[in-house]
């Protein structure tokens, strides 16, 4: 838990081995996986350590706080339904939060009261600190859309859920060596116990979408961000991503984005 400030910069792009929240006064520019986001005068930020990131400094001043724990750190507590469903933990959707003048002020106090616990000599400190982290957190779930809390009351919502879930769990691939499980459509049947045809229908009449587009809309995303954001060379990135050559990789991605791989780094986007 520290203070930050202009003469911090940005950070880096990476996949860290941390969880990060920070509250910061002043405007950025986030490259998220494979999204850019301009923040406004104040945000609050949740990192994840499986989701590269970095920002840019807007403002030329701009200061506020950052907290740094590992999944440890809160594993010695229960997680609960909250904490499963908070923006440190799922990888979907915007994890930054720009926050108004009220929601700024008690968002301070938080962080201000965990920088006083942090050096303090209290014996149990790091649960106070973990009660904090908590408070943080359901501030952010009571800014998400309340969708996000939404429970799944019948059986096509439930593998609806279920298959967004798994399909999220396949990433981010983060070593040559990591290879996606599960490629088709038929393979998330599988796994889930029930037929293609089921499952196919329930996706699209949840979400509007075909299983088959949510498959290749997340396997784009991922390669956007380990072209942009690690030396592999493109063989290693399709193999990685499921296919078995190169080209079956660059027709993919041509027909999905109107671009070829290797045009992704020379942009930059």
């Amino acid at each position: 838990m520290y203070r930050t400030d202009s003469n911090s910069g940005g950070h880096s792009y990476s996949r860290k081995d941390f969880y990060k929240i920070n509250i910061t006064n002043g405007k950025f520019l986030f490259h998220y996986a494979d999204r850019t986001i301009e923040t406004e005068e104040t945000y609050l930020f949740f990192g994840n350590p499986h989701v590269p990131y970095s920002c840019e400094p807007v403002s030329e001043a701009f200061h506020g706080y950052t907290c740094l724990f590992t999944e440890d750190f809160l594993k010695q507590v229960e997680r609960s339904e909250s904490l499963q469903q908070s923006p440190l933990f799922k990888l979907g959707g915007t994890p930054i939060f720009n926050l108004n003048g009220q929601q700024k002020d008690s968002i301070n106090v938080l962080f201000e009261k965990m920088l006083a616990e942090q050096q303090s000599l209290y014996v149990f400190k790091d649960e106070v600190i973990r009660n904090y982290i908590g408070l943080i957190i359901h501030e952010a779930l009571k800014m998400q859309p309340t969708e996000s809390s939404t429970k799944h009351n019948n059986a096509t919502e439930r593998i609806t859920s279920v298959f967004l879930e798994l399909l999220e769990r396949q990433f981010p691939i983060e070593s040559t060596q990591q290879h996606l499980q599960l490629k088709t459509a038929q393979d998330y049947a599988r796994h889930l116990n029930v037929h293609v045809n089921y499952l196919n229908s329930s996706v699209k009449e949840v979400t509007g979408k075909p299983t088959t587009n949510h498959i290749a809309d997340r396997v784009i995303s991922e390669a956007k961000a380990l072209l942009l954001h690690t030396d592999w060379n493109i063989s290693e990135i399709a193999y990685a991503l499921g296919f078995e050559y190169p080209t079956y990789f660059n027709n993919f991605f041509k027909k999905k984005t109107g671009m070829v791989p290797k045009a992704i780094r020379s942009f930059n986007i």
